[in-house]
């Protein structure tokens, strides 16, 4: 196993302990961080994505939105060429500063914001139309205390008929059946592997392993999809569709990933 001799990933004696929301941070070091990008391939994740985020943000007349998982850069740089106003803040700071120059590189400047989703009104100013929280990223929260927290935080930073798109792996059916991933849609590099080497209730272990030998590893929170419709409901949020694989009609067992579109409704506070 090759990884950065100055940065490793570090997960201690028993890895498979490691269950605690802070932990991201040792996770996404640098060496792991610039080989993201290999991971999602942005031109065939752009086009397997289409135009599915930004017709549903423009469908509901949204302009100022707040990308609250950034990682490298793909959706805020996809939505700002669509000519939304984009904030883009993220935990990580190496993700943040990637993602600066991946826009950088595109002829564009991210506006970035270093921001933990516990506390995001502190670092992030003002109201938004529209919240994207994407590439699983809220499966990072071990916590049930945090997850109910980022939430919150993200319900008081939309307007009052605000949208929060958010995303997570189909957890059922890598639970329930075992994995089995197409690579259709989010992690589309045809030379890495991303698939997990252990799961129970609690944590899934994936492991990344890239052309060059070297191989990362991410500890998650197995969300399933019921559960996480029910806490965005207890979280003020009314209304509650799902998409799989950007698909309105779908097996339970079939999508790679659940797209929740949450709607804060114009009565709620």
């Amino acid at each position: 196993m090759v990884t950065s001799a100055i940065h490793p990933q570090e997960f201690g004696d028993q890895p498979l302990e490691v269950r605690e929301t802070e932990h991201y941070q040792k996770e996404y070091v640098q060496s792991f961080v610039e080989k993201w990008d290999e991971l999602i391939d942005w031109e065939a994740r752009a086009q397997s994505e289409g135009q599915f985020f930004i017709e549903i943000l423009k469908g509901r007349g949204k302009a100022k939105i707040l990308d609250v998982a950034t990682g490298t850069g793909f959706h805020s740089v996809q939505l700002l060429n669509a000519g939304f106003d984009v904030t883009s803040a993220d935990g990580n700071a190496e993700m943040l500063t990637k993602a600066f120059e991946n826009g950088r590189s595109r002829g564009l400047v991210l506006q970035t914001v270093h921001a933990d989703w516990r506390w995001l009104n502190k670092d992030v100013h003002g109201k938004f139309d529209a919240i994207v929280c994407l590439g699983n990223s809220f499966t990072h929260l071990f916590d049930e205390e945090d997850r109910r927290r980022a939430l919150a935080e993200f319900y008081a930073a939309l307007k009052y008929d605000g949208v929060l798109i958010i995303d997570q792996r189909n957890y059922d059916t890598i639970l329930d059946h075992g994995f089995s991933s197409k690579h259709k849609y989010y992690y589309c590099g045809e030379q890495v592997t991303a698939e997990p080497e252990h799961v129970d209730d609690s944590l899934v272990r994936f492991r990344y392993a890239f052309p060059d030998q070297s191989e990362f590893h991410l500890n998650l929170f197995p969300l399933r999809k019921a559960y996480m419709r029910n806490l965005l409901r207890e979280s003020g949020f009314q209304k509650i569709k799902t998409y799989g694989d950007f698909q309105e009609t779908y097996e339970e067992t079939e999508p790679d990933f659940f797209v929740h579109i949450v709607e804060k409704l114009h009565g709620d506070l």
